[in-house]
């Protein structure tokens, strides 16, 4: 079956430092954060949910990010993920240089793509070392794209989601915002529009309408009929 993009997302560029992961004594191992993480997640606590979230990859900060969609309106996208979506399949998850894909793809901060009847997200590798927070908003806004079909109506509701998702997360976990990174410039940014519309999509919906990416999308698509 042919591969479809399902949906694309406009980079923020920004160079910034990696995290590294805090330096402990053996004795603290079963209280050890990693650096960027909300203080809840320690490896003790990350290895209780890993479980859960196993089915999505192999990717530790994917399971954070998508625990802490619980606490938020993401949680629609967090349950998505784990298969309640389209495809009644669990989303799979990975970081990936996108350029292999297509070249026009490698400033994208991440993708959607289905292959049969598996939904795959993809997300840029320079995003490894994003708080999870940051990870968390990004994740609520790609699972809501479940098949082949997108639209501007979609990708305006993704894009409020996202924002949305990302406000929660500043006020329950401050530290996911502390960090330079060009993912939580991004955040920020969808932060702003939302605020500024009065926690809308008024603004929002002009951005989405006025990417470039977007710009032969439809108006509408399956699920999402209203603008």
């Amino acid at each position: 079956m042919r591969n479809k993009l399902i949906m694309a997302l406009t980079a923020l560029m920004l160079a910034v430092p990696a995290f590294a992961i805090e330096d402990v004594k053996p004795d603290d191992n079963i209280n050890a954060t990693p650096a960027g993480y909300p203080k809840k997640y320690t490896e003790t606590y990350i290895k209780e949910i890993t479980p859960v979230y196993k089915v999505t990859g192999k990717e530790q900060i994917i399971y954070v990010a998508l625990d802490m969609l619980k606490e938020t309106d993401g949680e629609f996208s967090r349950l998505a993920v784990l298969g309640k979506n389209l495809s009644q399949r669990p989303v799979k998850i990975e970081f990936r240089n996108l350029g292999e894909i297509n070249p026009a793809y490698a400033s994208f901060d991440a993708l959607g793509w289905k292959k049969g009847k598996q939904l795959y997200i993809y997300i840029n590798p320079r995003h490894k070392d994003a708080p999870p927070g940051a990870l968390a908003a990004l994740l609520s806004h790609e699972a809501l794209h479940q098949d082949e079909f997108n639209s501007l109506a979609e990708e305006t509701y993704a894009w409020t989601m996202e924002a949305a998702v990302w406000c929660e997360i500043v006020k329950l976990h401050p530290e996911s915002a502390e960090p330079l990174h060009p993912l939580v410039n991004r955040e920020n940014t969808l932060k702003k529009l939302f605020e500024r519309g009065d926690y809308t999509n008024k603004y929002l919906k002009k951005t989405v309408h006025s990417n470039d990416g977007y710009k032969n999308l439809p108006a509408t698509s399956p699920g999402f009929e209203d603008l």
